[in-house]
């Protein structure tokens, strides 16, 4: 949410058991007082602990699908919903078969694919935080999707199998910048640190994942993947690589396509600057 009347609207509406937009059987109810107890209790933990809402109401929205959420994973808001939701079109010219969600925390971007293409699409999310792959498994089992995603416990591309080949590559790793991190607001405190922040620039994972990639990919097969403010750093960081940002029609930024053919072409930049950003951390 971005306003207050929203955030108000949801927590009253989880407490409800009623499912969002707010309509007139929401505003015309009348409350028990257990409920209204919880409301207090939610909206006090809310503006005085500055807890997100979705941690206390267990609920969080995605690609209008509600998924479980908890601390153990950060809240689920990625513009690459957008692109789920468009088929992956025009950067996809046939519907995948196998797609890897890298860092999926909730699960929520590898359930919303595996449901967007109606299961046809074998699914793998990938975390290195047991963890969050608990609240994964907790969300596949939700929409009876154990035989389509598969939760899988890696260090990015690390522990997977090689020669394993995807039609696409997902990836929402942490990419929060040092200076963005030591100033975002209090709620991200709630948030695990190790799926936000990542190195003084926010590409420490973003650059293995672009040395990487590749070996995972089929001949036609592309990388999507979000960086969110990050961007600019990105950009300076590869000026001579034809990232192709994705103009997002619903708002969100850092979010770019590159095929096999391009991540094979810039490869050696990739893992020379993955080599020199461990050697400088290395020192530090």
């Amino acid at each position: 949410t971005d306003n207050y009347w929203d955030e108000a609207l949801e927590i009253v509406q989880a407490v409800m058991h009623l499912q969002p937009p707010c309509d007139d059987s929401t505003l015309t109810s009348r409350l028990t007082h257990e409920e209204r107890v919880l409301i207090a209790k939610i909206a006090r933990l809310r503006i005085i602990e500055r807890i997100p809402t979705p941690y206390l109401t267990h609920r969080a929205f995605f690609c209008g699908r509600e998924f479980y959420v908890d601390s153990r994973v950060i809240v689920p808001r990625s513009p690459i919903g957008e692109l789920i939701e468009n088929g992956f079109d025009p950067y996809l010219d046939r519907e995948p078969q196998r797609i890897l969600d890298m860092c999926t925390g909730s699960g929520c971007i590898a359930i919303a694919m595996a449901l967007h293409f109606d299961g046809e699409a074998e699914v793998d999310a990938v975390d290195i935080d047991p963890e969050a792959l608990e609240v994964c498994n907790i969300n596949i089992g939700a929409y009876d999707l154990e035989n389509v995603v598969t939760p899988i416990k890696s260090d990015l591309f690390n522990d997977l199998p090689k020669g394993d080949k995807y039609d696409l590559i997902v990836a929402n790793p942490p990419y929060v910048d040092r200076y963005d991190l030591d100033n975002m607001p209090q709620e991200y405190r709630s948030e695990p640190d190790a799926a936000l922040g990542s190195g003084d620039d926010g590409l420490d994972c973003a650059r293995r994942i672009l040395a990487d990639a590749a070996d995972f990919l089929k001949d036609d097969g592309i990388l999507v993947m979000e960086v969110g403010n990050s961007e600019e750093h990105l950009v300076d960081a590869f000026p001579m690589v034809p990232f192709h940002f994705v103009d997002l029609k619903k708002g969100g930024s850092g979010v770019f396509v590159l095929s096999k053919e391009q991540l094979q072409a810039y490869h050696q930049l990739f893992a020379d600057s993955v080599k020199r950003n461990e050697h400088v951390n290395g020192e530090n």
